[in-house]
């Protein structure tokens, strides 16, 4: 059986909002600045080439965990500037939503991911594992904020 998991991570970034939604719609650059996308392949182009609704990513990621995860990722909306979403399917399964608020200070990227695990191995550990699976998620994430602050030579503000 799929365990589920609902995730909410913020990165503030001292950057202009054009800027981090640049970095951000580029999937296929994530694996040049965040440590965990190992590889972002696009399968197909969508409405405006690679970057518009409909574009179909197949994702590697990896951890401090022994294991990767490949799933397909599909571009749902964009909302230029403000946000971008998408369904995975693969070894994940679910959505995820890229909000974007830009302040005084610099840039809100507000990421709610929304998943199940389809992978067997996965879903029998859970159980136990759950905790470890939780934690390494956070750290991927954490990966992305530092990442995204020095590609945009930005100060990380904050990060959850």
């Amino acid at each position: 059986m799929a365990s589920s998991y609902s995730f909410l991570s913020t990165w503030c970034v001292a950057a202009p909002i054009d800027r981090v939604w640049d970095a951000l719609a580029d999937l296929p650059g994530y694996p040049e600045w965040w440590k965990g996308v190992r590889k972002v392949d696009v399968l197909e182009p969508g409405e405006q080439g690679d970057r518009g609704i409909g574009t179909l990513y197949r994702m590697t990621w990896r951890s401090k965990l022994p294991y990767s995860l490949i799933f397909d990722s599909r571009v749902t909306r964009m909302e230029e500037p403000h946000v971008m979403a998408g369904r995975a399917s693969g070894e994940l399964e679910g959505a995820g939503v890229w909000r974007l608020f830009e302040g005084a200070e610099g840039t809100v990227a507000l990421y709610s991911w929304d998943v199940s695990t389809t992978a067997a191995w996965m879903n029998r550990m859970a159980p136990l594992a759950r905790p470890a699976f939780t934690w390494n998620h956070g750290y991927v994430m954490r990966q992305g904020g530092q990442g995204l602050a020095q590609k945009l030579g930005a100060e990380l503000i904050a990060l959850s």
